[in-house]
């Protein structure tokens, strides 16, 4: 006897879909050399850190000339300076908010298949353009066109499940980073790949004055708000509305011929 199973609905599959991904990352730092294949990962977050300097940047009208990423996941984003303190520290709180604020867009297109396969394909546009216009050395080129072309690849030819589920992988990858790299914000000074550097909150701090910790503060608070709006808008946006029930149907009284 055939055992028919309703499918279950896109909405809770992409809930399904948001807990698996953070139990799994989770568990990648949490099991012996774990960390080996959380690596990509770490990688997504530098990418999307420098890319958010970047385009803070620009927003500012600063121009955006070249980034870097190397091997043990630190970055670089070169851009012209800026004419103002106030865009000087707008632009180092791009990289620092960033993630938060595309993990929560992420999140927000994810209720929908459709539209989720529209903002992975805006994702890996933008990482496309980047890699022609400011990716600047092999290692960050390499990975960023890894990337851009498996997000445009699952948007064109991938069904609403899996870009819905790989918008969500990205989405928590972006979200955790803001807490497993959350010490950053509180550092005064940065090493990277080409030597020591002051930290994006220490470049605040010199920017618009005060402690480099109360703007790692600032910043982690936004962070933190940004992410609680975005998996709020996907909460509401895949809850199922539950079926009214139909109501009682009320006896039928019928008159009947009396006697004659």
């Amino acid at each position: 006897m055939a055992v028919h199973r309703t499918p279950m609905p896109l909405s809770t599959r992409a809930r399904w879909v948001l807990v698996a991904s953070a139990a799994v990352t989770l568990g990648l730092y949490l099991v012996p050399h774990g960390h080996y294949l959380a690596y990509p990962l770490i990688l997504i977050s530098t990418l999307v850190h420098e890319l958010g300097h970047g385009v803070a940047a620009m927003l500012v009208g600063s121009e955006f000339i070249e980034f870097k990423m190397w091997q043990d996941g630190s970055g670089v984003a070169v851009h012209t300076v800026p004419g103002s303190a106030a865009a000087k520290a707008f632009i180092s709180a791009g990289g620092l908010c960033g993630p938060a604020v595309a993990a929560a867009g992420m999140m927000a297109a994810a209720q929908d298949g459709r539209w989720a396969r529209y903002a992975l394909g805006a994702f890996g546009a933008v990482l496309a353009l980047a890699l022609v216009l400011v990716v600047r050395n092999g290692f960050g080129a390499a990975f960023t066109g890894v990337l851009a072309a498996g997000a445009l690849v699952i948007a064109i030819r991938g069904g609403a499940h899996l870009a819905q589920a790989a918008l969500l992988f990205l989405a928590v990858q972006l979200a955790l980073s803001v807490y497993s790299r959350g010490d950053y914000l509180f550092m005064q000074w940065a090493e990277t790949t080409q030597g020591r550097m002051p930290s994006d909150t220490q470049q605040m701090a010199e920017a618009m004055g005060g402690a480099y910790w109360f703007w790692g503060a600032m910043c982690g608070a936004f962070s933190i708000a940004m992410l609680a709006v975005g998996a709020l808008v996907f909460w509401r946006g895949t809850r199922v509305a539950t079926p009214a029930r139909p109501a009682a149907a009320s006896p039928v009284r019928r008159a009947g011929a009396g006697p004659r």
